[in-house]
């Protein structure tokens, strides 16, 4: 019995310290979102590699994670994010990025409608913030045609402003021909 409270007292203090962790990460000064308020950086001013505020950047995000909890925004949307956020957070206007976010497999139901996703899922859908600010950024959302017809998800089910591809496989090589450095999450 009392290993099993100080088990119990043990898994409460890491919770505790996890949970005060990333509280104190995200309201850190160390810790910004320049751009979207997902995928928190921490500046590198000084960093060995740093991108030219000159230079147009091309990135095709491959989106493919598995939703694991449905009441939180995908982890690879808030990967792009990320990737907005460090170009911002060196200088980069973000008019010099060109990125485009490939949602496919696993992901797809990320890029539902409301009303849809709730239908699936019973709760509103958190995707729906973030891809408007990766689109306001600039941020390219489309979704594979074929992932949509796998899991007979209907072309109005998606949320509007997110294009509907033919297929994600046709789309990566697509964008890699047009020079788009390939991003696997």
């Amino acid at each position: 019995m009392k290993s099993l409270i100080s088990s119990g007292f043990s898994a409460v203090c890491v919770l505790s310290l996890t949970l005060f962790s990333l509280s104190a990460r995200a309201k850190s000064p160390m810790w910004v979102t320049p751009a979207i308020s997902y995928g928190h950086v921490h500046p590198l001013p000084h960093a060995a590699v740093q991108p030219s505020k000159a230079k147009i950047y091309k990135a095709l995000f491959d989106v493919t994670s598995k939703i694991k909890n449905s009441s939180h925004p995908d982890a690879g949307l808030v990967h792009v994010a990320r990737a907005v956020n460090v170009f911002a957070s060196a200088g980069v206007p973000l008019n010099h990025l060109r990125f485009v976010a490939m949602v496919h497999g696993p992901a797809t139901a990320a890029v539902l409608n409301n009303g849809a996703y709730k239908r699936k899922y019973g709760h509103d859908n958190p995707n729906l913030k973030l891809i408007a600010q990766l689109r306001k950024a600039g941020v390219q959302v489309d979704v594979c045609g074929q992932a949509l017809a796998d899991l007979h998800f209907k072309h109005a089910w998606v949320q509007k402003g997110v294009r509907i591809d033919l297929s994600a496989l046709a789309t990566v090589v697509i964008y890699g021909d047009w020079g788009y450095a390939y991003m696997k999450q």
